[in-house]
């Protein structure tokens, strides 16, 4: 079932949450000299209009990216995430919204190295068009649950693992767990950045079970909701499971996740989550 295209939903609130993680894990990735791998497993276009079909459907960047655009008291981490966004956009119309590969791309450095997979054939081909001529980057029209493990370790022993599935199927989140497994048995050192949807509570309670049944240590949980958890609204919020989170990723979250919840938030009815899942020694 390949019918989910995240035009739809770019620059919504989730993606919002999702990107400031990323770029706060891979700056810390650069604080070393050394090089490391950006593993992305469901890719998807890399690059969405604002001005599509698909985007002005529901419009969920209005709830998202626009609300910050134009503000100019955002928090640091923040304001960088922000300025990702910037880089995408000429003047000060906002009319793109990156995604996860192309702000892992501007953050790259010459001996980083990307593998982006996406399975969808119309993502996949707009993914590799916009990344063919870079050298660092190779794209993989795969699925990335599975054929990513083939990369791991990988030969830089440094890297960064966001999973981020389309969770059309309730199978997705089983799916999701097995795969995480055999990755981390594979590259126990490795960052995991996994994104997950907050539709219902209960799922994701399921979720945080299996993260502490799976073995795998030092695992922290970041949520940012925009109306309080209820049954048949949607998603209402949406989180970042992260496996050996970066040390400041927790305090830069205390700072960052208030706040957006606040300027973000439905009706004054913002929230935010952050727990500490499974301690380092875990396992």
């Amino acid at each position: 079932m390949l019918s989910y295209r995240h035009a739809f939903h770019a620059g919504n609130f989730a993606d919002v949450l999702k990107h400031l993680v990323l770029v706060h894990i891979l700056e810390h990735l650069k604080r070393k000299d050394k090089p490391f791998c950006y593993i992305d497993t469901h890719a998807g276009a890399g690059m969405y209009a604002l001005n599509s079909e698909f985007a002005l459907k529901n419009r969920e960047f209005e709830s998202g990216i626009a609300r910050l655009w134009r503000r100019s008291d955002m928090p640091a981490g923040v304001q960088r995430y922000v300025d990702r966004v910037r880089q995408c956009n000429q003047g000060k119309e906002l009319a793109h919204y990156p995604g996860s590969p192309f702000i892992a791309a501007t953050l790259m450095r010459k001996d980083d190295r990307l593998c982006l997979y996406d399975l969808h054939s119309t993502e996949f081909k707009f993914l590799h068009r916009l990344f063919e001529k870079d050298r660092r980057i190779r794209t993989f029209h795969a699925d990335g649950l599975v054929d990513s493990l083939g990369l791991l370790p990988p030969k830089e022993r440094r890297g960064l693992v966001l999973i981020d599935p389309s969770y059309e199927l309730s199978d997705d989140y089983r799916l999701m767990i097995e795969s995480l497994k055999k990755m981390h048995k594979r590259f126990a050192t490795g960052i995991y950045a996994l994104w997950y949807p907050v539709v219902e509570r209960q799922r994701i309670r399921r979720l945080e079970r299996q993260l502490q049944d799976s073995g795998i240590g030092n695992v922290a949980l970041f949520e940012l909701g925009i109306a309080p958890d209820s049954k048949g609204r949607g998603m209402t919020a949406s989180g970042m499971a992260v496996i050996n989170p970066p040390w400041t990723l927790a305090a830069e979250m205390q700072r960052e996740l208030p706040w957006l919840a606040d300027a973000l938030g439905t009706e004054k009815q913002g929230n935010c989550r952050i727990v500490n899942l499974v301690h380092e020694s875990a396992g």
